[in-house]
């Protein structure tokens, strides 16, 4: 059993405590550090968590093996930097960093470090993902040629992005930065690197009640092509759809797979869900301990952010951009 810290407890940081805590036989969290305990002292109560304001004293502490950071996206470097130093294993919540250089910072001192480094990807997790990735890997679709990506929800009319999420400087590719690159890892876990982005970016209701859309070209250094989408604010949709030469496969929230091929009818698969936030702390767990490699490499923990800080400079620009020249 990992001992976890918890850094952040806000809405992201206590749902990931709540799906381990007291159900988890891999992880679980001992220590929150938050700027102000007194707004979370019954929800600590309830799970055994110990409170403090200072990050330092949690890398300090010889019963934590593991830091989670659910924090402001600026400081994850900074964060993931200081955590390795002190010999933690370090999970983020994404992104990892706002630039490539950042990230390849972070995972450096992981890798110098000796410790691992796991990153806030749940929907990696989701039976549909899977096994779209799979269908991608099998050769079963044919040569890939196009790759198409959705993800929209209605949170800034919940009034779940306030704050740190609607600041520029925190999340400056508008809904690509918070829900989108959930699409944008997806399409690098399964395709590679991108090579050029070109981004288009409409604004109809500024912050806090953001209502806005957001349209990506890609171009992959293998020359598949593609393009992400994403609405604020729309009821939650979730579509990753893969081409190839002999079929396609497109997943649709987390348990649905739609699978066409040349010649036949449709197949419509369902899976049972899963608690995706338990999945990727266990994995992550487990790359702890030993039991198994962590399941995203950290090449593509950098080539997703370098394709990240690319989309930002096009929304900027209005033109495409070359991943790696932003």
């Amino acid at each position: 059993m990992i001992n976890a810290a918890i850094v952040g407890l806000g809405r992201w940081g206590q749902n990931l405590v709540n799906s381990v805590q007291g159900k988890s036989e891999r992880l679980r969290f001992v220590r929150g550090v938050i700027r102000n305990p007194d707004r979370v002292r019954d929800f600590a109560a309830q799970h055994g968590l110990k409170l403090s304001r200072d990050f330092g004293a949690a890398l300090t502490d010889p019963e934590i093996q593991a830091v989670v950071l659910a924090t402001p996206n600026s400081l994850h470097p900074q964060q993931v930097i200081a955590a390795a130093a002190a010999g933690k294993a370090v999970f983020c919540e994404k992104p990892l960093a706002l630039t490539r250089a950042d990230a390849e910072r972070a995972v450096a001192a992981c890798r110098r470090a000796g410790v691992p480094l796991g990153i806030g990807q749940d929907k990696r997790y989701w039976p549909s993902m899977r096994e779209l990735k799979r269908s991608v890997e099998s050769g079963e679709l044919g040569e890939i040629l196009h790759v198409e990506g959705h993800f929209s929800n209605d949170n800034a009319s919940k009034g779940l992005h306030h704050g740190w999420r609607e600041s520029p400087d925190e999340a400056p590719g508008a809904s690509i930065t918070a829900t989108g690159i959930h699409v944008l890892d997806a399409f690098v876990n399964m395709l590679g690197p991108v090579r050029r982005v070109q981004a288009q970016h409409i604004s109809h209701r500024p912050p806090p009640a953001t209502l806005d859309t957001l349209a990506i070209l890609c171009e992959f250094e293998n020359r598949v092509s593609g393009v992400l989408c994403g609405v604020r604010a729309t009821p939650t949709y979730w579509r990753v759809h893969v081409f190839g030469t002999t079929g396609s496969a497109e997943a649709l929230g987390q348990t649905g797979l739609v699978l066409r091929k040349s010649g036949a009818q449709p197949q419509q698969l369902t899976f049972e869900p899963v608690n995706a936030l338990r999945c990727e702390l266990e994995a992550f767990a487990d790359a702890v301990t030993g039991r198994a490699a962590y399941p995203i490499p950290d090449t593509q923990m950098i080539a997703t952010i370098a394709a990240l800080e690319a989309i930002c400079k096009s929304m900027q620009s209005q033109v495409a951009v070359l991943v790696g020249n932003s």
